[in-house]
């Protein structure tokens, strides 16, 4: 979890009011942060992933002066119209295909206000952004920049410019090789052919996202007044969320926020700073918490907590990533209640628990595969369809979420195999072999199930076998395989994993390609089983 350091006496001027030692420290914890230290005029908080627009000392003030009752209630934010355009060419559309950007003015920059707003973008890129692999944040002086700004994607011989604290002119490759900032997220680019750039309308590069911004138009100081920024990812929505946080910062150090046109084939606005509207059911609240408030003390906690309420509707500041559902609203009603004023209880109900046959089933399994010095796994159910199909050079039928909150994770997962992959995959630098295994559910024209999956890195078909032969040697099941080409195998060593005449899954050698696909260099074998199916086997 991201850790940040905010300035005492700024913080208490930003909150409206100066707290005892005691009372700050407690507040602080019960505002659902991690509290590290105060040490002389330095406060030092952990933020929890869900509340980025918490990660400078204005966001976190703003929230604290709510919650302490200072400015309660839905701060509002406006931006006034422009005709700053911003031109998103199709080039960039297989690289990094969206942008959300604008323009803020009238700003006065001192040091210390300065220094919130670079640690809130750096801040920002490692745990909103995932190291800027879903989010890059560009801000520029605007008196450098002259509109409109392309947005497109070239060939790296071609993107030529001065990277931030550098004094040559570099191509994109040397920038990747040369730069620290290069070396360190050149990952990000390694497989591309085109890279993205900002370029305004005199073809002065402003940047190239992911990486690095220019020398010459990319470094903002206390001089500056006013700002173009930039967020450039793979999902809209998280951009236009990381751009609210940080317009609505700098809003609140005194600058006027600007809309800019975004020239999509369907062009749209941003900043979109209006509140978003949530049904809230209050008896549903009052359930949930285990209490019995009434509408206006839910309307009081809600105010604590920074939103409006109104006849059952909840208005979302525009800078709050983590509202997604109704859940998320009761929970922030007992933060603003104070999870010290819960009183414990005991249930008035007499139960006896026990665990059920398939999950005796499930860890018989496990304890047998860790026999064999296998590593257990467990990874997300949910995925996406690049790794699920492409990489796995299958055709599988999918599906997908309606309205996902990351691109990286859209699509129920049809098999487990895609996933040990994908550990594999983020555990190169470690020794090998590398033997996973996991059980986890699946999901297969939307009903759920639970699958087996194994994976040997290094190892071939014998192998993946024996290991099979054992487990169905330690169940005293009988099985067969029969031979089967399928897409993610080396054609000729895979097959059908055969029980009581049913099909319940495969094995055999990953091909080449898919290997390739994953970056990883030695062999792989694997196999996946319906653990659902073979436990009714069994208990018929």
């Amino acid at each position: 979890m991201p850790t940040v350091n905010l300035n005492k006496k700024q913080f208490e001027t930003l909150v409206g009011k100066s707290l005892e030692l005691d009372k700050l420290r407690d507040r602080i914890s019960m505002l659902g942060t991690d509290l590290e230290s105060i040490e002389g005029n330095e406060i030092t908080v952990e933020i929890f992933p869900n509340r980025p627009d918490m990660l400078s000392e204005q966001g976190f003030a703003r929230a604290f002066s709510s919650f302490i009752g200072i400015k309660k209630g839905l701060r509002e934010y406006t931006a006034k119209k422009s005709n700053y355009e911003i031109i998103i060419d199709p080039s960039v559309k297989k690289v990094r295909p969206y942008t959300a950007c604008a323009v803020v003015k009238n700003l006065k920059f001192n040091d210390e206000n300065l220094k919130s707003i670079i640690q809130l973008q750096e801040k920002l890129h490692t745990s909103y952004g995932r190291n800027r692999r879903k989010v890059a944040i560009g801000v520029y002086p605007l008196e450098k920049i002259k509109f409109p700004i392309d947005y497109l994607a070239l060939p790296p011989e071609k993107i030529k410019f001065t990277p931030l604290e550098y004094s040559e002119v570099m191509n994109a490759m040397q920038i990747l090789t040369k730069t620290n900032t290069g070396r360190e997220f050149a990952h990000l680019l390694e497989k591309e052919t085109l890279y993205p750039i900002f370029r305004d309308k005199n073809n002065s590069i402003l940047s190239m996202p992911p990486i690095i911004n220019s020398n010459d138009s990319g470094k903002i100081t206390e001089t500056t007044k006013d700002v173009f920024i930039e967020c450039s990812g793979f999902d809209l929505n998280s951009l236009k969320k990381c751009l609210n946080i940080i317009v609505t910062t700098l809003a609140d150090i005194g600058g006027v926020i600007y809309e800019t046109k975004l020239k999509y084939k369907k062009p749209i606005t941003t900043p979109d700073l209006k509140p978003e509207k949530i049904k809230l059911n209050t008896n549903y609240v009052n359930k949930i918490l285990g209490l019995s408030l009434s509408e206006k003390e839910i309307k009081s906690l809600l105010e604590k907590m920074g939103f409006n309420y109104n006849k059952n509707e909840v208005s979302i500041p525009p800078y709050r990533a983590d509202i997604l559902h109704e859940i998320d609203l009761i929970e922030d009603i007992a933060i603003a209640y104070g999870y010290e004023n819960f009183e414990e209880t005991i249930p008035n109900v007499a139960t006896i628990g026990s665990e059920s046959k398939l999950s005796k089933f499930k860890r018989k399994i496990s304890e047998i595969l860790i026999g064999l010095k296998f590593l257990e796994t467990s990874t997300f159910s949910l995925s996406n369809k690049n790794n699920l199909n492409k990489k796995m050079n299958s055709k599988k039928g999918l599906t997908q979420v309606e309205s996902p909150v990351n691109s990286d994770y859209d699509t129920l997962r049809s098999w487990m195999l895609p996933s040990l992959m994908q550990v594999l995959n983020t555990n190169k630098h470690y020794e090998y072999p590398q033997e996973l295994f996991e059980i986890g559910t699946i999901f297969e024209d939307i009903k759920e199930s639970q699958s087996l999956s194994i994976v040997k890195c290094e190892g071939n078909f014998t192998e993946i076998k024996q290991i099979l032969d054992l487990l169905m040697s330690s169940l005293n099941l009988e099985y067969e395989i029969q031979e089967d080409n399928h897409s993610s195998f080396i054609e000729g060593r895979s097959g059908k994993i055969i029980i009581k005449e049913k099909n319940l899954g495969f094995l055999g050698e990953l091909s080449p390609e898919v290997i390739t696909n994953w970056d990883l260099e030695l062999p792989v074998s694997a196999l996946e089983l319906n653990i659902s199916k073979l436990f009714k086997i069994l208990n018929s």
